[in-house]
């Protein structure tokens, strides 16, 4: 049996007011859902809250899915945080990290015109009408010219200007799932914000992804696409068509563990290059954006989010790897001040709470830079995380602050490694972690 397509969008809401009313319209379904589940608790008390995350979860992603851009993208920035959300919204939300719905063809069509005053296939020889691949920002599609075979990203409409409303909005769904502190979510969402609006603008990912490329061309057994000026505009890229697979279906094959331990080894060896070198690095480690090959080899397809890492910032967040740091009360207590975990007007009691929750968060997330080597399959090692990262989310003192607690610039640095980490742990890769920066 033929499997079936994928829905297809012949249609974008971009202005504020479709947008918000397409908001509007999923927040009086979750209180549907609400009402729905408190009456069936009512008649059966083994009813579950997971039912209730599951309904809402469906509906949100819905919403998200068909509005694209920043709202979405929020969606898969939480789905790669397994203690971020409810089990129900994680697996929805990692459906934003590579399949989206995608736009039909004729909004394609009209992107290219927009841009080049050509259609398509008045550019390239071929040209896939169907996208092979579709996510929160943009889709791909694949072409040919020449004898080259290239992928096409197309950014969906309306994205780069949508991106501050779209926040704005997608807030009381935040602060409703996660739970979060108001002073975090701030930060967070300026923070996310500015990336975003980087992230939609595909000449700077052009530019950086080759800059990046070039300055790790030494680290072994990494691929990188050619970009092509001459098709690339601000809302269209286009670069080299690279072969393998997602990690997913690349694990699915039961590659050899020497395999395994080769890609990861290039992963971070990537990771700790940009770091520590470059100050700036590729902020979006979700399996999308890598393709792995049966030779040990990994392509790294997507240079939209890269952070840029200022010096002082650098200095303070790094300094937490050194194991002596522990052995220094006095050093230790003014890396917290530098990272914004504690502040001078706090009680000290408060001062005490936080500075032994992340002493233990830095003691475990750090483990890895301590070891010359390290299993990245060692389960138990990834369960204390989970638990620690379970009693961090609910930890009243932290969600009560009236203060942010870390610095803005820890967001996207966090979420690398936290990605990183994950794909490491997939891949059950056992490899190198002594760092450059030591």
């Amino acid at each position: 049996m033929a499997e079936d397509k994928p829905k297809v969008q012949d249609t974008i809401p971009t202005t504020k007011a479709e947008r918000a009313a397409k908001f509007v319209k999923t927040g009086v379904k979750l209180g549907g859902n609400y009402i729905k589940h408190y009456a069936k608790r009512l008649v059966d008390s083994n009813v579950s809250r997971e039912d209730l995350h599951r309904d809402n979860a469906e509906d949100i992603y819905e919403t998200l899915s068909e509005l694209k851009g920043s709202a979405l993208k929020v969606a898969q920035m939480m789905s790669m945080d397994k203690n971020m959300l409810p089990t129900a919204y994680q697996e929805k939300f990692t459906m934003a990290q590579y399949s989206a719905p995608p736009l039909s063809y004729p909004l394609v069509v009209k992107t290219f015109q927009q841009f080049f005053g050509k259609n398509p296939n008045e550019i390239f020889d071929t040209f896939t009408k169907d996208a092979v691949n579709a996510a929160s920002i943009g889709q791909v599609h694949k072409a040919t010219k020449g004898g080259q075979t290239f992928a096409v990203k197309i950014q969906y409409p309306g994205v780069a200007d949508s991106i501050a409303s779209d926040l704005k909005m997608v807030r009381p769904f935040a602060v409703q799932i996660l739970g979060l502190n108001e002073r975090d979510l701030d930060l967070y969402m300026s923070e996310v914000q500015n990336m975003l609006i980087a992230e939609t603008d595909y000449e700077l990912e052009m530019s950086r992804a080759d800059c990046i490329a070039k300055a790790c061309t030494h680290i072994p057994n990494l691929a990188f696409p050619k970009y092509y000026p001459e098709y690339t505009s601000k809302r269209i890229l286009t670069m080299d068509w690279m072969s393998g697979k997602h990690l997913d279906d690349f694990l699915k094959d039961n590659p050899s563990q020497e395999v395994r331990n080769q890609i990861g080894q290039a992963l971070w060896d990537f990771y700790d290059y940009q770091m520590h070198r470059m100050l700036m690095v590729h902020a979006d480690p979700h399996p999308g954006n890598f393709l792995m090959r049966p030779d040990g080899t990994l392509g790294i397809i997507d240079f939209g989010c890269v952070k840029v890492i200022p010096p002082d910032y650098y200095k303070a967040h790094f300094r937490v790897i050194n194991p002596r740091i522990f052995d220094d009360p006095a050093g230790l207590e003014q890396t917290f001040y530098d990272l914004g975990f504690i502040y001078e007007d706090d009680s000290p009691a408060i001062k005490q709470l936080f500075m032994e929750t992340f002493s233990e968060m830095i003691y475990l997330t750090v483990r890895p830079f301590r070891e010359e080597t390290f299993d990245f399959g060692d389960e138990s090692y990834f369960m204390q995380l989970y638990q620690f990262g379970e009693r961090l989310s609910k930890m009243d003192e932290l969600k009560k602050s009236k203060k942010a607690r870390g610095a803005k610039d820890a967001l996207y640095l966090n979420r690398t490694y936290f990605g990183l980490y994950s794909m490491l742990n997939s891949l059950k890769a056992n490899i190198r972690t002594h760092t450059s920066w030591q």
